[in-house]
This record gives structure tokens, sequence and C-alpha cells, in this order.
């Protein structure tokens, strides 16, 4: 697994802001918008491409597009789903999948509870969004699901990892010999004795969204 950590102000920035309890949520999800849109530019680095015939108002010529299949872009339900448009803002003509994963709070394992994506994806590059990448159950679980279907390659996109979900991650994806990615805005301390990630941001899900019990 390759790990690509953020390096640039703007980033550090908007991460600061973030992690601020006082930040409420539709500034929140503003912010969350524009990491993410900094982070795709990282993470789509090696997007497959082809060549394509255009025509210039002075003259013909040869440029690059997205070559087909498309990309999937896959946010893991709910917090991922805030950094969806953010994804999608650089990358408009992708495809979008959803799967829904929660973490049992006693296991902390986490289960499938739905999933929208194609049967197969074959040569499919795919773009996983998790903003919290803590125990690393959710992340490595939708990791090891897409290649099951065939995908090729898999790019993880999260906003915050602690050293222990970068790890289980790691092991989960090198124990099935997946070849993937993953990039982050940050890599923080340590878990705490409830799997949330210290210094952290809280519950994404929560600050995007509000609390639903």
């Amino acid at each position: 697994m390759e790990l690509h950590v953020a390096d640039h102000p703007l980033v550090a920035h908007k991460l600061a802001r973030l992690r601020a309890i006082d930040t409420p949520s539709p500034l929140f999800r503003e912010l969350v918008d524009e990491l993410v849109t900094l982070l795709a530019y990282e993470a789509t680095r090696r997007v497959r491409v082809e060549p394509c015939d255009i025509v210039t108002p002075v003259a013909p010529t040869t440029g690059l597009r997205i070559a087909s299949p498309k990309p999937l872009v896959v946010p893991i339900l709910r917090a991922g789903l805030g950094m969806l448009a953010g994804m999608m803002r650089l990358m408009p003509t992708a495809e979008v999948g959803f799967v829904g994963m929660v973490r049992d709070e006693q296991t902390l394992q986490p289960f499938t509870y739905a999933e929208r994506l194609p049967k197969d994806l074959s040569g499919r590059q795919c773009f996983v969004l998790d903003p919290m990448l803590a125990t690393g159950g959710s992340l490595g679980g939708c990791f090891k699901f897409l290649t099951s279907r065939g995908a090729s390659d898999v790019t993880g996109v999260c906003l915050l990892a602690a050293p222990e979900g970068i790890e289980a991650v790691r092991h989960q994806v090198d124990e099935a010999g997946i070849d993937c990615t993953l990039v982050v805005a940050g890599v923080d301390e340590r878990l705490n004795e409830h799997g949330y990630i210290v210094p952290g941001l809280g519950d994404a899900g929560d600050r995007l969204y509000g609390i639903v019990d």
C-alpha cells in the first residue's frame, strides 16, 4: 500500500479550522468540500487517460481524456457523502457507487448494511471516500469488497488517519494482494480506548449532518 500525506499550507490551514470544536456544521461541510478537492488532485495523479483528437480555434491537435471504463467514486455512508461533491468537482465524468458500513461500538468491527455498485468492476479504478481512518475496518473491508468484484486498483481518500488504522489497512490489503493507495490530509497521534482518533476532530458524520439517535 502506498501512503501519501498531503503537504500543503492550504490543507494544513483548512484542517486546523476543521478540527475546532466551535466550527459549525455549515462551515464544517464547506471546509470538507474544499479539502477533498485539494486531496483529489493528489489522489487522481495516476488516473488512466487516453489520447483524443481535438480542434482548437487555431489548428487540430491531440489531447488526453479520462479513459474507459470510467473511474468509480465510492463514498462510505454516511460521512463519506460529505466528501462526494469535492471529488466530483475535479472528476465530473466519473461514476458513483455507494457502500453503507457502520462500526459496532462494542467490537469496533464494521458491517455492511447497504451497497449500490456495479456487479463487475473489472479494470475499474475506484476512489473510496471515508473522512476518518480510525481502526481501519471500514476502509479495508471496502477495499476488499471492491476488488472481489474485479476492481484493478483502489485509492482511499481520508481527511485524518490514525497510525493504527493505516497499519490495519496495510495488513489487510497486503494479505489480500490488493494494489492500493491511501491519500490523507493528516496522520494523528493514536486511537483512544473508544476507537476515536486523537486529537482528531470528533465524529465526522455528526459534525457534517448532526447527531442521529
